[in-house]
């Protein structure tokens, strides 16, 4: 798994003393008079609704507490846990690093800390006609994910309170596990206003990777995991994040490839240009050929979401799978035009996701069984040289993906999934230096990796 978060303990306490002195200053407002429950005009409250900030979570008899509460169907160190070990808790700290300092010159937007195509992401970041009187902005924080908390602050800590109408007066449902995905990907892959581009990566962001199983895991979880039989329901959660991710890349392939600047290097891959040059009787960039472009030389299309995800379809509706590389074959040659054919880029992109649909709506609807997820790992491993072709991208999601169905496998059988840790360290550090990937030591990675899974 990938480095999690790491404070000492010392560090953790400043941070909560700080965090804690911050919200006896934050006090929640008054809850705003609603409806009664079930009233036709609930939703329209919640929509108005203003955002209040983390502080009026953080009471110790509310999500504040130091340790989880005995007795109680929520652990109320939820706030704690988000300020002292969770990484959002200081994604707006980021921007006042050196880094981020000089992507902001660069850019020429001035102080990250004050740009809004900076903080959309970096912070709960609202209009201030929707900020409530004691709002603060630290990091990305509750509200980000579940939603502005007046129209439901104050009826969710009544002790009738359910998740259904809390959801019904303005809060976020992130137990619905597609809701879920695209929660998190309006800023680990972007909407039409959350946008990382080319100009952005060349001054210095990161590119975006996700995978929900394989973040969610690697987060200090502030959530309670109930115990559950169904032992694959992870396998299931991961296949709908991965399909669910896939769409919404393609939404944003037909939304960029009309907009005023193609190509938008950002969803090409970044190495098919960025890379060291080689004698040509020593590159295995040309010896793998253009087989995904419209002519030698073009850079090809980023398909590190589908390469995985067509796994993940063939597994839970097997019809689609062929019917899906079809398009994408398609799709691919046509997006690497320079001179690109936007309006049939969308539709081959809207025909694409409309299959990728099929399978979010099956797999929402079975259970996950260890059938399936052997064989999604199966097809990943025997996969593998053609997605080490496909650059460092598209190896790092078929890895994570490898790490989330073999942990998954192995917990449902009783076996510690920390046996496995070398295998994977040696697996990512493949990825350690991006431009210098070299395809023959990632299928060698694979093939070791296999070789330490049982897979049945």
């Amino acid at each position: 798994m990938r480095e999690r978060p790491f404070f000492t303990v010392a560090a953790a306490v400043v941070v909560f003393a700080a965090a804690l002195t911050t919200s006896l200053r934050a006090s929640a407002p008054a809850a705003t008079a609603l409806p009664p429950t079930g009233s036709g005009v609930s939703r329209a409250v919640a929509s108005e609704s203003n955002y209040v900030g983390p502080g009026s979570c953080s009471a110790v008899a509310c999500h504040g507490a130091i340790r989880p509460a005995p007795g109680s169907r929520i652990l109320q160190t939820e706030y704690s846990t988000w300020v002292s070990q969770d990484r959002h808790a200081r994604a707006t700290e980021v921007l006042a690093n050196p880094v981020s300092q000089r992507m902001g010159r660069i850019l020429g937007i001035g102080n990250p800390q004050q740009a809004q195509k900076c903080l959309l992401c970096h912070s709960l970041d609202v209009p201030a006609a929707l900020r409530g009187r004691n709002f603060a902005t630290e990091g990305v924080s509750c509200e980000a994910c579940h939603g502005p908390a007046t129209g439901w602050l104050g009826y969710h800590v009544t002790n009738d309170a359910s998740h259904e109408e809390s959801v019904k007066r303005g809060m976020y449902d992130t137990k619905d596990v597609v809701k879920r995905t695209d929660k998190c990907l309006t800023c680990h892959l972007g909407t039409s206003e959350k946008v990382v581009d080319h100009e952005m990566i060349a001054a210095g962001h990161p590119d975006l990777v996700f995978e929900l199983e394989a973040f969610s895991a690697a987060m200090p979880r502030h959530w309670s995991e109930k115990t559950d039989t169904d032992a694959y329901k992870p396998v299931r959660t991961f296949a709908v994040g991965q399909l669910v991710h896939l769409r919404a890349s393609l939404d944003s392939l037909a939304r960029r490839v009309k907009s005023p600047i193609w190509p938008e290097y950002a969803a090409l891959d970044c190495f098919a240009c960025h890379h060291g040059l080689t004698r040509a009787a020593d590159s295995w960039r040309q010896a793998q050929g253009y087989e995904h472009r419209a002519r030698p030389g073009l850079p090809q299309l980023q398909v590190s979401r589908y390469l995985t995800a067509r796994r993940v379809l063939q597994a839970w509706e097997p019809p689609a799978a062929p019917e899906l590389d079809a398009v994408m074959a398609k799709l691919q040659i046509e997006a690497s035009r320079l001179s690109v054919r936007s309006d049939e880029v969308a539709s081959l992109a809207t025909q694409a996701r409309a299959i990728v649909d099929r399978g979010i709506n099956r797999a929402l609807t079975s259970m996950a069984t260890p059938e399936m997820a052997s064989s999604m790992l199966r097809g990943l491993f025997a996969d593998a040289p053609a997605i080490a072709e496909r650059g460092e991208r598209a190896a790092e999601q078929a890895a994570m993906a490898i790490e989330v169905l073999s942990t998954a496998i192995a917990k449902s059988r009783g076996q510690d999934p920390a046996a496995m840790q070398g295998t994977f360290t040696e697996l990512f550090q493949q990825f350690e230096s991006p431009s210098s990937y070299d395809p023959r030591k990632f299928s060698a990675a694979m093939k070791k990796a296999e070789s330490a899974i049982p897979i049945r």
